[in-house]
């Protein structure tokens, strides 16, 4: 919008505040993840706001928005969030994924993760070999480099653990267990 980001006056750093401000939301979203932190931008259409989107200022309209809004949406969620918090403390760097439908993926150095989370279920057993069925989908990469995660809470590791450890090494498959408390533990192969 012209009137705010001022095309024909440049910032100190060489462009108008349009560009400053896309650098800024770039760096928020790149930034904020990569220290463990999970962003959510809040914008007026998302709370009581006219069309033109000036907030109307309904508390109680507003609080159960944001309520809705940063809850996580399920254990898959809380056992995902939990992990990524872990593999950046290892140095691990979340990149966007190679297909839409993994959970995660992450690079450190030439080594790449190929992640697919699980939550807490009803049907431990069924869940754990579809998760095994997505990561053998997902096996395109011959580099010995890539491997694959299953990442479950405490409750599905039983579950996990009917695939022999040996033929988890063959097939580059690591598992690590999320606690109720998201501390993250990887499983012996």
């Amino acid at each position: 919008m012209p009137h705010f980001d001022k095309p024909d006056r440049l910032t100190v750093s060489g462009v108008h505040r349009g560009e400053q401000r896309a650098l800024y939301d770039a760096r928020r979203d790149a930034e904020i993840p990569a220290h463990g932190l999970r962003l959510i931008v809040i914008r007026p259409a998302d709370l009581d706001a006219d069309g033109r989107g000036r907030l109307r200022r309904n508390q109680e309209a507003d609080l159960a928005a944001l309520k809705r809004i940063l809850a996580r949406h399920s254990d898959e969620d809380r056992v995902t969030d939990a992990f990524q918090t872990w593999l950046l403390a290892e140095g691990w760097t979340p990149v966007d994924p190679t297909d839409r439908w993994t959970d995660l993926e992450a690079v450190r150095g030439d080594e790449r993760l190929i992640c697919e989370a699980k939550g807490r279920t009803s049907e431990k057993g069924i869940d754990a070999d579809i998760a095994y069925g997505q990561l053998l989908r997902r096996m395109t990469s011959q580099e010995p480099h890539t491997r694959y995660v299953l990442v479950v809470p405490s409750s599905s590791v039983q579950a996990v653990e009917r695939v022999p450890a040996h033929v988890r090494r063959l097939l580059r498959i690591d598992v690590y267990e999320v606690t109720d408390d998201d501390v993250v533990h990887r499983l012996p192969a």
